[in-house]
């Protein structure tokens, strides 16, 4: 419990940081974007490298600390309802549509990327260990 809380502490005050740091582009809450996506990849990359088997030990530790802790405070897909709705609300349907659908689609293809470079990397290192 303590090792979700540290990390989700983390990542909350880095996503605050960067939204804080990063303006909107044209109304498009482009902080928010980059962050959900940037975390689905780093979730990608985290859970291939710690592999499906049953956790235990340091995996399980890096899995809490930095999955479910550090990318769940950092990723906020409660802000992209937020934005979208807000975008919708404004009368900026394009750009709420463009914010969601894109969001959504980039972050599955950095996650899928995540998950296939730590692949390789896993195979790499079995072969050359």
């Amino acid at each position: 419990m303590g090792l979700v809380i540290l990390g989700g502490t983390v990542g909350t005050a880095a996503r605050e940081l960067l939204t804080l740091s990063i303006p909107d582009l044209g109304g498009f809450p482009l902080a928010i974007f980059l962050i959900n996506v940037v975390g689905s990849f780093a979730l990608g990359l985290l859970l291939e490298r710690l592999g499906s088997a049953t956790l235990t030990g340091s995996k399980l530790r890096g899995r809490l600390l930095l999955g479910t802790g550090f990318l769940g405070g950092f990723t906020t897909y409660s802000a992209l309802a937020t934005h979208t709705a807000q975008l919708f609300g404004g009368q900026e349907v394009a750009t709420g549509i463009l914010y969601a659908i894109g969001t959504l689609v980039t972050g599955l293809v950095a996650a899928i990327v995540g998950i296939r470079i730590s692949a390789g990397l896993r195979a790499r290192d079995e072969v050359h260990p």
